[in-house]
């Protein structure tokens, strides 16, 4: 096995290691953040009519300062009430509950690749795709991340990205490449696609219905931001894995054979995939309905690959095991969002925020957007629920500024997808690095660059948005 050469103290493929703070404990410590703020804020609401916040009716509410409730005891009360003792406990297992759809699929995906893995196939057909690559990952990295890209953005795909992570992981393993680079290769991607949702289903309906523009309208600059974007993004991973010193590793000049079972395998999962975004985009499949079929594609795999019962069963609950970290983030992420809402002080950030807008100038008004979705991204993950509480209050004061519908839209896009790069409390994230066993702390130290080059990209297509009255 040829030895990957060292630059300076820094093996080929293998990012620098360094102290990391174990992303239980910083979700824990984000948590305990947002039990002091809720002491520092006042407590407020919007009015709501359908769900959606009424611009202007934000009233502060009379927030209870008895010692019981302090604790998280005492009973049911009228009044807002910081978060206790009893409360932060509680909202633990909450967030466990409100994002248990998510949890689940995340759990049912590890038992299918656990399976997927024991037939063979996996190996076999990365080993073929290796071979015929020759172990080019600036050949492979383009392809893929132009595949993915696409997916986030015309059709909305990001969680369902998680089928795939496992392959990108066993790749780089094959290439000598550290996992790092394989959840870059899917998470740069994936939040470019998204940045730019250039017909994104899932985002755009929400936020260009509040703004009352025609749905997908607008989509020539967002493809020109996909257009921008994306070679930005393929060009820093490709530098990245060239300054850490990679070089191919040597391949025998034949590969493994696929199998008639092999093929069948790979043939089904590819068939899979395809129905799966078919039925998300028509059918309106969520996690639910998505963690019921990985279920059942499981179970196909397991006859058309040849395993046994037990060996089926055993494969599931080893591919189940390893989702344990990321399923415990995941509602780590939720547990934050629950304590916000039970203090009532998120739609005092969000009105909070919007004073920043107000009487700006156009182009000032659009980056103000941007950044106050950014780091609204940290309190609500949710990029739909953040369109639905956020931008009917940003949009009026948007107006005044005279920012036209699509303008906030595409500040609202920028924010939202920047911050969900690096974000803290972003849970699917997270339970990628954590698949990958990537630090959070290496992770941000690797996308911070990209991520201001990014930034300061979207500044100007704001500046030109803004100018031609996008």
């Amino acid at each position: 096995m040829a030895k990957s050469p060292v630059t300076g103290d820094k093996p080929a493929g293998r990012p620098c290691r360094a102290i990391d703070v174990h992303p239980v404990l910083m979700l824990l410590s984000v948590l305990l953040l947002c039990a002091v703020l809720t002491y520092v804020l006042d407590s407020g609401a919007f009015q709501r009519v359908d769900g959606r916040v009424v611009p202007g009716t934000y009233m502060v509410v009379e927030k209870s300062r008895d010692w019981l409730h302090l604790l998280g005891l005492g009973g049911a009360s009228e009044l807002a009430r910081p978060a206790g003792l009893v409360t932060v406990l509680q909202s633990i297992p909450l967030g466990l509950v409100r994002n248990a759809p998510l949890i689940f699929m995340v759990m049912f995906v590890g038992g299918m690749f656990g399976v997927f893995k024991q037939t063979g196939a996996l190996d076999a057909g990365l080993d073929q795709l290796v071979h015929r690559s020759r172990g080019n990952i600036y050949l492979l990295a383009p392809v893929l991340m132009c595949a993915l890209a696409a997916g986030s953005s015309f059709l909305g795909l990001i969680s369902e990205y998680l089928v795939v992570l496992p392959v990108l992981l066993s790749m780089a393993e094959r290439l000598r490449l550290n996992g790092l680079y394989a959840v870059a290769m899917l998470l740069i991607a994936a939040k470019i696609g998204y940045i730019a949702s250039v017909s994104n289903p899932v985002v755009l309906p929400i936020a260009q219905g509040i703004v009352q523009v025609p749905i997908f309208s607008g989509f020539g600059m967002r493809l020109a931001v996909l257009g921008i974007f994306l070679p930005i993004g393929v060009a820093y991973l490709l530098y990245r894995i060239r300054r850490s010193g990679f070089v191919k590793a040597d391949f025998a000049a034949d590969a493994r054979p696929l199998s008639g079972r092999h093929m069948g395998v790979l043939l089904l999962l590819g068939l899979a995939i395809v129905l799966m975004v078919y039925a998300g985009r028509t059918w309106s499949w969520h996690y639910n309905e998505l963690s019921a079929f990985y279920l059942a594609v499981t179970a196909v795999l397991a006859v058309v690959g040849g395993l046994g019962a037990r060996a089926s069963a055993d494969a599931f609950i080893d591919g189940i095991k390893g989702m344990i970290l990321p399923s415990l983030l995941i509602g780590l992420a939720g547990a934050i969002h629950v304590l916000l809402q039970q203090a009532q002080i998120l739609d005092t950030v969000v009105n909070g925020m919007a004073g920043l807008i107000h009487e700006q100038s156009s182009w000032i008004a659009s980056l103000a957007i941007m950044f106050t979705e950014a780091g609204l991204d940290v309190l609500i993950p949710s990029t739909s629920a953040k369109a639905a509480i956020s931008i009917p209050i940003l949009w009026p004061i948007g107006q005044l500024s005279g920012l036209h519908g699509n303008s906030v839209v595409l500040a609202y896009l920028f924010g939202n997808g920047l911050m969900a790069m690096v974000s803290p409390t972003s849970g699917l994230m997270l339970a990628m690095l954590a698949m990958a066993k990537v630090p959070y702390g290496q992770w941000v130290r690797f996308m911070l660059p990209l991520t201001l080059v990014l930034t300061a990209v979207a500044m100007v297509f704001l500046l030109i948005a803004t100018r031609v009255g996008y």
